[in-house]
């Protein structure tokens, strides 16, 4: 056993590759079985690793999560910065403007709408919860955005970790609401065709959230979803750190 603990310590970021795999492997099994797809493995998946790191701090004291266990610590650098960073790069290279065009002015509007609301939501409920300055009211709302906004714009206008953290969970509880309500309004709103998936990635935003909840409801609506809600995350770590930071210091 304790060779194997060594092996599994020097070889740390292949062993987080493993357990979250596993992770996800048995979230999506869950999801067939138990709810036949319609509680995505996504929604699982953000639960499992939610619960598995508050038992982990639990346990060590520690303040990461279960990358404070010896054997999980690769998990602290597969959930970093830096690969956060490459993910969103790398998806952002996969979307073209000219298929955001597509979508109309109607796609258009939606996609800043949608980030100045979501914004100026989670910046009243900061407010509402006695948070006072730009920095902190700033980062939680861009956390309402997505939860990719919300470190990135709190990180670039010097936000504490405290904060950000939170900005992380704000964003984590809108992805999950998105995944498990968009099924249950599909009908009701019209979400049934490219267009109209693109008007509602367009608003939700959240990558994961959108493509979870329109792969529950028709998955040949995910791609067109998942495009807006790309450029979504875009135009919020482009707009949220500078022109709506600017305004909340006006305010505050």
């Amino acid at each position: 056993m304790n060779l194997i603990q060594e092996i599994l310590i020097q070889n740390n970021l292949i062993t987080a590759f493993v357990f979250v795999g596993l992770i996800v492997y048995l979230s999506y099994y869950l999801s067939d079985k138990f709810t036949n797809g319609r509680f995505h493995g996504s929604a699982i998946a953000i639960i499992l690793g939610l619960i598995f790191a508050y038992i982990a701090g639990v346990f060590t004291n520690g303040e990461k999560g279960v990358s404070d266990i010896a054997i999980l610590s690769g998990v602290g650098l597969l959930g970093g910065s830096m690969l956060r960073d490459f993910a969103i790069v790398a998806t952002a290279y996969g979307a073209k403007f000219s298929d955001l065009r597509s979508s109309g002015f109607v796609g258009i509007f939606s996609l800043f709408f949608g980030v100045v609301l979501s914004f100026t939501l989670g910046a009243l409920i900061a407010i509402a919860f006695g948070y006072e300055d730009p920095k902190s009211i700033t980062t939680i709302g861009a956390g309402t955005v997505t939860f990719v906004v919300g470190p990135i714009s709190g990180s670039a206008i010097g936000a504490n970790s405290e904060v950000i953290a939170l900005s992380i969970a704000a964003g984590l509880v809108k992805s999950i609401l998105v995944m498990t309500i968009t099924p249950l309004v599909a009908k009701r709103i019209g979400l049934n065709n490219p267009k109209s998936a693109m008007v509602f990635g367009g608003l939700m935003g959240t990558n994961s959230g959108v493509a979870a909840g329109l792969a529950a409801v028709d998955p040949k609506l995910v791609p067109y979803g998942a495009m807006t809600a790309t450029f979504y995350t875009a135009v919020g770590c482009l707009i949220v750190p500078s022109i709506l930071f600017f305004l909340v210091d006006l305010l505050f």
